[in-house]
């Protein structure tokens, strides 16, 4: 297959990132920031009681998008985990039976879609005017059904179907809202607007992330989720250093 050709001086317009558009170099440099970022941790340990300074990993890259494949539902809770943070007991059962009772939406959501992606999809699988059994409404329903803990419900869901079920978390569910047009089944509408009109620069930044990273290929849908999170927790200077760093490969 031949790989996309990459315009150094391309951009992607995200307005739910923000109202300016993002040169591609910079969008790159955001990715491997967020996969190759460290920052320091303070550990102890019987053998070092004193403590010692060591660098952890900054964000959820290697405990996710470079995590191999789910092998049944505790591993399942363990990607969450990856992304979002240790669950105590009644939070791991809380996820453990969301995915449960999300499998059959999601299997219908699969079904519907016939092998392809979010972004290919028509419009109208994330139009109120086409429901019900829409793409857009089945995903709206997984997640009203995820529980107290959706985020970590969606990513394993993402890490599962990671060119349909998209990863949202309060944070860029909020951003995605003022972007909903009349009609629209969700938030995942604004996502596939924003895939669809920057397909070119998506598909450039899929084949560039994942040479310059080696040990990951997250699809476009996951690279949008990583580009709106960093832009709305104030993260996107920190990973754009650390992917122009003298550490990043590439």
């Amino acid at each position: 297959m031949v790989e996309p050709e990459v315009d150094t001086g391309a951009v992607l317009v995200l307005p739910s990132a923000g109202p300016d558009p993002i040169p591609f170099a910079e969008a790159l440099a955001a990715v491997v920031g967020y996969a190759r970022a460290r920052r320091p941790l303070r550990f102890r340990s019987p053998g070092v009681p004193d403590g010692r300074w060591v660098r952890v990993p900054a964000y959820g890259w290697a405990r996710f998008d470079a995590a191999p494949a789910s092998t049944g539902p505790d591993a399942d809770v363990l990607l969450g985990e990856g992304l979002h943070g240790r669950l105590d007991r009644d939070g791991w059962t809380d996820v453990h039976d969301a995915l449960a009772r999300v499998r059959p939406l999601v299997h219908d959501a699969v079904r519907r879609a016939a092998g392809r992606p979010l972004w290919t999809l028509p419009s109208g699988e994330f139009s109120v005017l086409d429901e019900p059994g829409t793409v857009g409404s089945l995903l709206r329903e997984v997640a009203s059904a995820a529980g107290a803990h959706p985020g970590h419900v969606l990513a394993a869901l993402h890490h599962h179907h990671p060119a349909l079920v998209p990863h949202l978390t309060r944070t860029t569910r909020r951003a995605l809202l003022p972007h909903l047009e009349e009609g629209d089944s969700g938030v995942e509408a604004v996502v596939r607007r924003e895939l669809a009109a920057n397909e070119r620069g998506f598909a450039a930044l899929e084949s560039a992330a994942a040479r310059a990273t080696g040990d990951a290929a997250p699809t476009r849908l996951r690279l949008h989720d990583v580009l709106l999170w960093l832009a709305t927790t104030l993260r996107w200077s920190h990973a754009v250093h650390a992917g122009r760093g003298p550490d990043a490969p590439g």
